[in-house]
């Protein structure tokens, strides 16, 4: 029984998400939807700039308002317009219609989806995504001790904090057992055993165990080649 046949599906063939898995962005807006990810796109390399909102859009020469509803993925932007937006930000357009992977992908166990069956053995499908650089593959356990809880090398602390790593990274994770809480700072999801979840590392974020012994099994993915280019000089 090949299992995994399915990761790569036949060229022209769509692939097929999870019903468990839901896909969404730091503001809730559906993934699917092309304007979300042009809204994604332009936040993200705007803060990676450290651009404001009104700064962008005075190089960009277009009203705060106008951006703004870009930028939630309520606006609908003609070409001309991103064409503005991406100069501004020293992008080609393209760049504002590519999925970098920054939506939170989340699949829980209760709805999970097992595929296959044969000989007793199934199949359950993660995550798929694509591109180069390395691929770090680790465990982060949180125990309960006398003096209360640990993790492995944070004595005395259910709670781990990162500072943003390369920009790109992801975290996929999968709790093996326990409860945790786990995500971008400020926008966390809380996991029971069996769950997974994808968010990006490349801004500041935590774990946190909500059952005093808690293990997670985490895959860090982290781009060989640098995702955004600085502004260019004499950008307006």
């Amino acid at each position: 029984m090949e299992l995994m046949s399915d990761i790569l599906p036949p060229s022209g063939s769509s692939v097929k998400t999870d019903d468990a898995s839901s896909l969404s962005d730091s503001r809730g807006v559906g993934v699917d939807d092309p304007n979300a990810m042009v809204a994604r796109n332009i936040r993200r390399y705007r803060e990676e700039r450290k651009l404001s909102l009104g700064e962008l859009a005075r190089r960009a020469h277009l009203s705060k308002q106008t951006l703004s509803k870009i930028e939630i993925g309520s606006g609908n932007p003609t070409i001309g317009t991103m064409a503005a937006i991406a100069d501004a930000l020293g992008l080609s357009i393209r760049s504002l219609m590519t999925e970098w992977g920054s939506p939170v992908r989340i699949s829980r166990a209760s709805v999970a989806v097992w595929n296959g069956g044969d000989q007793g053995v199934k199949e359950r499908m993660l995550d798929t995504i694509y591109g180069s650089g390395d691929v770090r593959s680790w465990l982060l356990r949180f125990r309960m001790t006398a003096a209360g809880p640990t993790t492995a090398g944070v004595a005395n602390s259910s709670v781990v904090r990162y500072e943003p790593s390369a920009t790109g990274t992801l975290h996929h994770c999968y709790l093996i057992s326990g409860r945790a809480r786990v995500g971008p700072a400020g926008e966390t999801l809380d996991l029971e055993a069996g769950d997974f979840v994808r968010f990006p590392g490349d801004t500041k974020h935590v774990f946190q165990s909500l059952s005093g012994d808690a293990l997670l099994h985490i895959v860090t993915t982290v781009p060989g080649v640098p995702q955004f280019q600085p502004v260019r000089d004499g950008s307006p």
